[in-house]
C-alpha cells in the first residue's frame, strides 16, 4: 500500500545552505548523495512526496528527481525561482506556486502560515530550517524541514500521530 510523504528544504547541490544551517556534511556531494539514500530508505516507487519548497539542485532537478523514489509534487519556495514547465519537464508530477489544501484540513506551503485554534486547519510547512523560534510541531503545525526530520522524508501517518499527541497534551 502506498504512502505519503512529506519534506522541504533539501537544497540538493547548494553548498551555501549546507554551510549556513551547518549541516553535518563535508561537501555538497556527500549531502546530496546522503539526502538520497535516506530518501530512498523511506520512500518507495508507489509512494508520493510532496516537497514544500527549497528543492534545489541548480539546473540538475532531472537527474536528482530520478535518483529519488516515489511521485513527486513541488509546492513553490522562495528559491524555486524557475517556471512550473521546468519543474515539470524535470521530473515533478505538479507543481504548485501557492498553498495546497490536501485532503480539506491540511495546509501545505513553504512558508508557515497563520493559523490559530479556532481555525480547522493544520499547517504543514519548511522554509525555517533549525530556527529556535518555531517548534518542530504542535496541534496545528508541523515543520518538514529537513534539518528537524533527519534529512528524510516523513511518513504523513508519522505526521498524523505527532499532532494527535501534541492535542491531547
Amino acid at each position: 500500500m502506498s504512502k505519503t510523504f512529506f519534506i522541504a528544504d533539501t537544497h540538493f547541490g547548494e553548498d551555501n545552505i549546507r554551510r549556513y544551517e551547518n549541516r553535518q556534511f563535508e561537501s555538497t556531494e556527500e549531502m546530496d548523495a546522503a539526502l538520497i539514500k535516506k530518501w530512498n530508505s523511506v520512500v518507495t516507487s508507489e509512494d508520493e512526496v510532496y516537497i514544500l519548497g527549497d528543492f534545489g539542485a541548480e539546473k540538475r532537478e532531472a537527474k536528482v528527481l530520478s535518483a529519488l523514489n516515489g511521485t513527486k509534487y513541488l509546492v513553490k519556495g522562495n528559491h524555486d525561482v524557475c517556471s512550473n514547465k521546468h519543474y515539470r519537464d524535470a521530473g515533478f508530477d505538479e507543481v504548485y506556486d501557492m498553498p495546497v489544501l490536501y485532503n480539506g484540513f491540511w495546509i501545505l506551503s513553504h512558508e508557515a502560515i497563520y493559523i490559530n485554534s479556532n481555525m480547522p486547519y493544520a499547517n504543514l510547512f519548511g522554509h525555517v530550517h533549525n530556527s529556535p523560534i518555531v517548534k518542530d510541531y504542535s496541534s496545528q503545525h508541523f515543520c518538514v524541514s529537513v534539518e528537524r526530520i533527519e534529512y528524510k522524508p516523513i511518513s504523513f501517518d508519522e505526521i498524523k500521530r505527532k499532532i494527535k499527541e501534541a492535542s491531547n497534551v
